[in-house]
């Protein structure tokens, strides 16, 4: 990063919202912008708004996060993992953080997700948020900057709100090189020149972010770990370690014995869940 990039939080910024396409990787953003800036002495208070995509959400790191002193605010026991749509009425008291606080929205993906923020549009003003579309270029719908222009517009109307920012996440998970950053850098700083949105941040794992390519771009870089790993993984076989036994959720019960058999019948006469061919 070059030493004239500007910072990854402007002074009086405290609502940051994040906004992008499935598989943009926000909440993974989420939860390392949410433990560095707690980590920097900022108070930090995260509200996980996936409302509609169950697969990886924010709360599932909740302990690591509360760990380092973020305030996480999801609905109160069994309710926090429940696939349901609830907003609790405390999040309506996040939207005006204190001087000394950052409040950070973990919204869901598409429009379909980030419609949940038009409920809140009473209370938000312009120049008193921010917004910022998460942009992976490996995803086939913003694979180009055609496609992430659509995408903000959908999400503008869904939002009733404005973009304000850009943050370049392009990755491949474990496949991801240093050419698939800077291939994603390029696109979201075409997109930054042809929408005259700032570039906010630049989405790097921990392994490449001290490549000496990235040592003069004038984004901040934003070291990413990965915390959210689907539960099929554990820390030997997926080998991030960052995915602790102190940071994942309880451990899902492994079944008992082998199930029996079922005995099933169609139309075609089809038994034992075995196909006639």
């Amino acid at each position: 990063m070059s030493p004239t990039a500007p910072p990854l939080l402007a002074p009086g910024e405290r609502l940051v919202m994040l906004v992008g396409a499935y598989g943009s990787g926000k909440t993974e953003v989420a939860v390392n912008l949410a433990i560095r800036w707690a980590r920097a002495g900022h108070k930090v208070q995260l509200a996980d708004l996936d409302l509609v995509n169950p697969y990886f959400r924010s709360r599932e790191q909740q302990r690591l996060m509360e760990s380092h002193g973020v305030r996480v605010v999801v609905p109160p026991g069994n309710l926090a993992g429940a696939d349901l749509p609830i907003v609790l009425p405390e999040v309506i008291g996040l939207l005006q953080p204190a001087p000394d606080t950052i409040t950070l929205f973990d919204v869901g993906g598409d429009e379909v997700g980030a419609r949940v923020l038009s409920s809140f549009r009473p209370g938000l003003r312009e120049g008193l948020y921010e917004l910022w579309q998460v942009v992976n270029g490996s995803r086939p719908f913003t694979s180009d900057a055609a496609g992430c222009h659509r995408i903000r517009g959908e999400l503008e109307a869904a939002t009733r709100l404005r973009v304000t920012g850009l943050v370049g996440n392009t990755h491949l998970i474990d496949e991801t090189e240093i050419e698939t950053v800077l291939g994603g850098l390029r696109l979201v700083e075409q997109v930054s020149k042809e929408s005259g949105l700032p570039v906010r941040a630049l989405g790097v794992m921990e392994a490449l972010a001290e490549d000496p390519s990235l040592a003069e771009i004038d984004a901040p870089v934003l070291r990413l770990q990965r915390h959210m790993v689907p539960p099929w993984l554990t820390p030997a076989t997926d080998g991030h370690a960052a995915c602790t036994s102190e940071n994942q959720p309880a451990p899902r019960p492994r079944p008992i014995g082998v199930p029996p058999r079922l005995r099933t019948q169609d139309a075609r006469g089809e038994r034992d869940g075995i196909h006639p061919d």
